[in-house]
Formats: structure tokens, C-alpha cells, sequence
């Protein structure tokens, strides 16, 4: 938030900042204001807040108060193990205010409850290993392969959109060297909302070979490029076998392909030569600092077809990512037949980086996007 003003402090014989703050989970326990005015107190008596009517409460600060701008603060309930969290339950980012204002509108929608996890573990997704060794005939390799489905399943004869994500390696396992997505986790809390109906299929990168395997194009640095057949692989030989082993819905409407960094990259390659096949793209930080001629085929990419694009890049990663994110937007969009049918949906963050931690956070924003919009 941010309002222009000539002024950096609010001092006496100012208008006092008020607050009204809309509580979309509330219970019996007192709300406190915490910021850098109070030291990040967490439960300070002079910044409780004033509950009005259920889920509504006010504050406003003394007029005698100094504020000095620009003002950061969370909202919690007595306690950092009691803290606000966004609507997929995420860690919400300190609240920042630029310069004075008169009045702040928030909303928490949920909290923290006694640091416990954020996600209920009967709504976890049920994880299947299709194969430990799924052949990829296009390039005469094999691949580990998971499932992840939603936890009732077995409950019903529903059938499912599909997403098919790159990297499984780092979406699930905890362990993971370079971190993980927690994909399961956040598809337990999609699950609470009813937005969990959907398979998604793990699958594994190809260790030293990853780059060239996801690597659309041959450039100067790269001389090798299989990610044609790579793409190959996923529409012709991996997803048919899903349609036959799990109850999906085998439209391109209903599938989507996706990933991060080179993974992302080669998920905007499927989308632009297998549209027929895959309807829903989810890229996040894609590494389009490595494909210039990607743009091209963009300006050529026309086809009937309606498609949902989810791009996501943080403005803490390489220098050319979010200049490359929006030349991404205009070739795509540069075309009038091809706005009508493509739907995109960018989602920069100014304190994202390059890393799982801020592709799981993003994660489930994503896929109730593309699914469930």
C-alpha cells in the first residue's frame, strides 16, 4: 500500500491511523497489532484491538504516537504460534505501509493455530509410484514416476483433470537437496476449500542430462536439445498410459503441463507445439533468459484452441526474469485471435527468488486458477 505524501512521520496534530480489520476465521481470542513501532511485541496490551461484531475489529493509534514511515506489522492472535496466514495458508508477509494514511482495510483470512501444520493430514493426497523405471523410448531412457491423487479418491467414480509437473524430485520429498514444493501438502489445503479434484503425475528430471532433456531450442551453449522429445514422451507415451491406469478426464481442457526454471521453460515448448494436448500451463520462473528464438515461435503460436497460462516469477531472481515475463506477455498476446482464446495470469512478487520454497507458496494459487476458475 501506498499513498503519496510530503511528509514521513505522523506526529501529533495529525489524524490519528485507524484500522478496521476483517477476521474470515474468528474465535474468543484477542487480536494484536505488531509492528517495528512496538518492537514486534506480539502480545503488547496498547495494541489490542477492539472487537466490534463477530469477525470485525478496530484500531486507532494515539495521536500523540510518532510513526515513522514506512511502517511494517502482522496481525496475530497473542502469539507468533497464533499469527495471520493468507487464504492457502501460507506465511503471510510482513504488512507494509509506505507513507501516511488515514485509515488501513485488512483482512486475515486465516490463523495460525498454535503452530501446528497447516494442513490437516486426512485431507493429504494419496501417493502412488506408477514406475520406478517408466521407459521414455524418445530417448531410450527411464524415469521414476509418481501419482498424487485426491485423498478421497477411492471414495468415488469421479473422474479428474490431470497436471503433469516437472522436477518430481523436489515437489514432495522434504529431503530434497534443493528444497521442496510441498505440493501435498498444499493440495491438503486446497482440499478444505473443495479444490482438490485434480491427479498430478511427478516426474522425475533426468539428473546431468536435465538441461538438455528440457532445452527446446540448440543454441551457442547448448548444443544439444531433446526437448521435442521430451514433449513427445508426455503426450504420446506418458499420458496415455495415465488416461488407462486413473479415471481422468483425457481433454486438453482438463490437462495441464508445468514446472519451474528449465522445467517451466519446456512447459511453455509443450504448450505452444502439443496445444492439442495440453490445455493448462503452469510456469514458474521459466528459463527464458536461455531461449531468445522462443519468442519467435510465440509470435507464430496460433491455434483454436482455449488455454489457461499461470506465470509466475519473483523480482529477487536474475536480472532479465521479469523484463523476459513480459516479453513473454506481449508476444503471446500480440495477436488478436490469440488473446481471445488464451487467458493469462501473471503473478510477480517483489521479494520472490529462484528457489521451491516461493514455487510451493505459489503453487496452490496456481492450480485453483487454472482448475478452478
Amino acid at each position: 500500500m501506498s499513498v503519496a505524501m510530503d511528509t514521513n512521520t505522523l506526529t501529533e496534530g495529525t489524524t490519528a491511523l485507524s484500522i478496521k480489520l476483517k477476521t474470515l476465521q474468528d474465535d474468543d481470542r484477542p487480536v494484536y497489532i505488531a509492528g517495528n513501532f512496538n518492537n514486534w511485541r506480539e502480545k503488547d496490551p496498547t495494541f489490542k484491538l477492539q472487537k466490534v461484531a463477530e469477525g470485525e475489529y478496530v484500531y486507532k493509534f494515539a495521536t500523540h504516537m510518532k510513526l515513522s514511515y514506512p511502517i511494517q506489522y502482522k496481525y496475530a492472535k497473542g502469539n507468533w504460534l497464533h499469527v495471520e496466514l493468507d487464504k492457502y495458508r501460507n506465511p503471510m508477509r510482513n504488512r507494509t505501509v509506505e507513507s501516511p494514511v488515514e485509515e488501513l482495510n485488512d483482512v486475515v483470512p486465516q490463523w495460525l493455530d498454535n503452530g501446528k501444520p497447516i494442513y490437516q493430514e486426512k485431507f493429504l493426497p494419496k501417493k502412488i509410484l506408477v514406475a520406478e523405471n517408466f521407459d521414455l523410448p524418445q530417448l531410450n531412457r527411464k524415469r521414476r514416476i509418481w501419482a498424487l491423487l485426491p485423498h478421497d479418491y477411492d471414495a468415488t467414480d469421479r473422474r479428474y483433470p490431470v497436471i503433469y509437473l516437472q522436477d518430481g524430485q523436489n515437489l514432495f520429498d522434504e529431503n530434497a537437496p534443493f528444497g521442496s514444493w510441498s505440493i501435498d501438502k498444499k493440495m491438503a489445503v486446497l482440499a478444505e476449500k473443495d479444490k482438490h479434484h485434480v491427479i498430478v503425475i511427478a516426474v522425475d528430471h533426468a539428473g546431468k542430462e536435465r538441461i538438455t532433456e528440457f532445452a527446446p531450442f540448440r543454441t551457442e551453449r547448448f548444443r544439444r536439445n531433446d526437448g521435442r522429445k521430451y514433449i513427445e514422451f508426455m503426450a504420446d507415451t506418458l499420458k496415455p498410459f495415465i488416461d488407462k491406469k486413473f479415471r481422468t478426464l483425457p481433454d486438453r481442457e482438463s490437462t495441464g503441463i508445468g514446472g519451474s526454471s528449465m522445467g517451466g521453460l519446456v512447459s511453455i515448448y509443450a504448450g505452444l507445439i502439443r496445444p492439442d494436448t495440453f490445455g493448462r500451463l503452469l510456469i514458474f520462473s521459466p528459463s527464458l533468459w536461455m531461449i531468445p528464438k522462443i519468442y519467435f515461435r510465440a509470435i507464430d503460436f496460433s491455434h483454436p484452441y482455449d488455454s489457461r497460462v499461470y506465470i509466475y516469477a519473483g523480482e529477487r531472481e536474475s536480472e532479465t526474469m521479469i523484463d523476459n515475463i513480459h516479453r513473454l506477455k506481449e508476444v503471446v498476446q500480440r495477436k488478436k485471435q490469440n488473446e481471445a482464446v488464451i487467458k493469462l495470469r501473471i503473478n510477480v512478487d517483489e521479494h520472490g527468488q529462484h528457489s521451491e520454497y516461493f514455487w510451493g507458496i505459489q503453487f496452490p494459487a496456481a492450480i485453483d486458477w487454472l482448475f478452478f476458475q
